[in-house]
């Protein structure tokens, strides 16, 4: 007798609890499943409810460097569930080595900008991709106050059919915190910058199952006396050298990426089988 009313009791909890979870999707239309790190903006609501809820089998993290010129690998990355691209790197004219399809947009507050010149294109053309806008506090703050987060939101606000999500400033932390974790070093106090090539490994580190990477050399490749010289975006060939660019920044006493030891992280990352390195091998 005690079993079945403990049952029904049980029962009765379920029960209620569905109950309160169907209100709350009637009146608000959505429910907070998700990835809490990666908030979304919606049109008129500066600091939205609603999280990132996206997983992928296979995902492509598709580097902008000069690395993939010639790779001849746009139809392998294209046939992967999700192609995960960084900041505005174009695809017109690069399909054959960089693919045509775009998932996830990883961008840089200091990129955003870039965005905005081609915003039909991106906002309306690209409606479908989700944009991840990540940056410090004082360009991020949701209290008007935040010079790129106001931006975005007006971008929300003028194309509604957009997904635009920014980064946590506890999901920032966080990140920070796995610099410091794999390297020994306080990212504030060394005087670095988390590129976004590091918050687009670490956000498909959360949503993909398997990740191929393409057009990322290892930390060791400058270091080599025959290295080849590539531009160190593939879609401005005439500007600045790739390891030129990394060397500089990783002996920056402030405010440098340090790409090189970013690399040999991500070389730690793979031993551990999720990640590959597809073009260029590693």
């Amino acid at each position: 007798m005690k079993s079945l009313k403990f049952r029904w009791l049980l029962l009765l909890l379920i029960t209620l609890s569905l109950l309160l979870w169907y209100n709350h999707v009637s009146k608000t239309g959505e429910v907070d499943l998700g990835l809490r790190g990666y908030v979304r903006i919606s049109p008129g609501i500066r600091s939205s409810s609603r999280y990132l809820a996206l997983r992928c089998a296979r995902c492509a993290v598709v580097s902008s460097s000069g690395q993939v010129l010639g790779s001849r690998r746009g139809r392998e990355i294209d046939g992967h569930e999700c192609v995960i691209r960084m900041n505005a790197a174009p695809t017109r004219g690069f399909e054959a080595d960089v693919g045509n399809r775009t998932t996830v947009r990883v961008v840089s507050h200091s990129s955003v900008r870039r965005l905005l010149r081609h915003e039909a294109f991106f906002f309306q053309q690209e409606a479908n991709t989700r944009y991840v806008v990540w940056g410090p506090e004082q360009n991020m703050r949701h209290d008007g106050k935040g010079r790129v987060f106001n931006v975005i939101a007006k971008m929300a606000l003028k194309y509604p059919g957009t997904h635009i999500y920014v980064v946590s400033r506890e999901k920032m932390m966080k990140c920070d915190r796995v610099f410091q974790n794999e390297t020994g070093k306080n990212r504030m106090k060394s005087g670095a910058f988390l590129s976004t090539g590091f918050f687009t490994m670490i956000f498909a580190l959360d949503v993909c199952d398997s990740i191929n990477v393409y057009g990322m050399i290892d930390g060791s490749y400058c270091g080599l006396t025959n290295y080849s010289s590539v531009p160190y975006h593939y879609y401005e060939p005439n500007r600045l050298d790739e390891c030129g660019m990394y060397k500089v920044h990783e002996r920056a006493r402030r405010g440098g990426h340090r790409f090189i030891t970013e690399k040999q992280i991500y070389r730690r990352w793979a031993s551990q089988g999720k990640l590959k390195f597809r073009y260029p091998t590693w």
